[in-house]
């Protein structure tokens, strides 16, 4: 067995059906930034994790998938779960749990999929 599937089975063994908000206790207990830069501290991590994600998709662009690292998947969802750490943290500093956030993101995409603007730009579309 390789040492990414063993690390796979690791972590489904270890957090197996994990719900949105254990994670979100789970990440609560790792934030160490203070009181006075809530909402800003999370804020401006998120944009920079996103940057990281969006560097790493930009050389898989630039070199295709052959040129990059052999774990370059891992690399990318790494950054994806520091991206995650980040919207929890943000969440959790309005009062707002994810599972309040994903299921209203969910109902404004299917009101856009029903109305067909899906595509295009504007908040309110």
């Amino acid at each position: 067995m390789s040492i990414k599937e063993q690390a796979e089975n690791w972590l489904k063994e270890r957090y197996k059906d994990m719900k949105i908000s254990e994670y979100e206790e789970k990440a609560q207990a790792t934030a160490i930034y203070p009181d006075t830069y809530k909402i800003t501290y999370p804020a401006l991590g998120m944009a920079g994790e996103a940057g990281e994600v969006a560097n790493k998709v930009k050389k898989l662009i630039r070199d295709g998938a052959e040129g990059m690292a052999d774990d370059w998947k891992e690399q990318l969802a790494s950054e994806i779960g520091d991206v995650m750490w980040y919207c929890a943290a943000l969440a959790r500093d309005l009062d707002v749990s994810l599972t309040t956030i994903m299921a209203a993101n969910l109902d404004k995409l299917k009101a856009r999929q029903e109305r067909g603007t899906l595509g295009g730009s504007g908040d309110k579309r």
